[in-house]
């Protein structure tokens, strides 16, 4: 990125989103030469790279796209995926009760297409670290490649493994389980956490709620949070403020927990009833 009359240019080398007016929006690696083709009309990466941020540029059709910096939501909606990746919608309020930031270390059980991979390595830097396992290489693959186009790949480790034989990890900050069953596999994630770290779990339905609760108990897991997050957008004609026609609704269950080394059978009551 340069700077022309005191304006932040793109340059060579710098991921860009090309976002239109009501229709897709495309997030690419500019390189000389290069061209983007979409449904409404050729773009030359050429004729982006110097360009200012915010720039009004048009195809080939004369349909016009905004030339903007993506932001981690963006680059999250718009990776190649092969399974059902988390909202933003979840991810932000993971990522603040799970306390994910500079300098921690996160592990991950299911790193599916990389969806929630990116948005730990973009919170914990380069002081951090983020450790993600998954059973099958070729979804692996697909991760590394949609981290790589961001560079936030150095900061993950891909490691390929069964759940149920545990994590090489120890005094992790938080893990998070994304996973089909992850009822049985929360004692081996208190292995790998520190005393005091954080748990999370994501499940579409409330029987499987059911389960994980008592096994939280059992492995001593206090301050148990479950929560669900919903979402509703609003037209913006200032003349006709109203929700829009669609709502991102239910997708998932949220599940929170902090590891102790021991409690009594009175706290966690109290817990439940307040």
């Amino acid at each position: 990125m340069s700077k022309d009359n005191g304006l932040a240019t793109v340059v060579d080398g710098d991921l860009v989103q090309l976002q239109g007016i009501g229709y897709k929006s495309h997030i690419i690696k500019l390189k000389t030469g290069a061209e983007l083709q979409t449904h409404r009309g050729v773009i030359r990466h050429d004729d982006i790279i110097g360009q200012p941020w915010g720039s009004r540029l048009l195809s080939h059709t004369g349909n016009p796209f905004y030339l903007l910096q993506p932001g981690l939501s963006d680059i999250i909606k718009d990776i190649k995926r092969t399974t059902q990746i988390m909202y933003p919608k979840d991810i932000g309020y993971l990522l603040l009760t799970l306390g994910i930031g500079p300098g921690k270390k996160v592990l991950e059980a299911g790193t599916g297409s990389g969806g929630l991979t990116t948005a730990f390595a973009y919170m914990v830097g380069s002081s951090g670290h983020v450790y993600s396992y998954d059973r099958k290489p070729e979804v692996q693959a697909l991760a590394k490649t949609n981290l790589s186009r961001t560079g936030l790949d150095e900061f993950v480790s891909f490691k390929l493994g069964d759940a149920a034989l545990g994590f090489d990890e120890r005094n992790m900050d938080a893990v998070f389980l994304d996973l089909p069953n992850p009822y049985d596999f929360i004692l081996q994630a208190k292995k790998s956490l520190k005393p005091g770290g954080y748990l999370g779990i994501i499940v579409p339905t409330v029987n499987q709620v059911g389960r994980v609760l008592p096994i939280l108990k059992n492995e001593k897991f206090i301050f148990v949070e479950v929560c669900e997050i919903l979402i509703r957008f609003f037209k913006t004609d200032w003349e006709r403020i109203r929700p829009t026609d669609r709502m991102v609704a239910h997708t998932g269950y949220l599940i929170y927990g902090r590891s102790v080394l021991d409690f009594e059978d009175d706290d966690i009551e109290a817990e439940a009833e307040n």
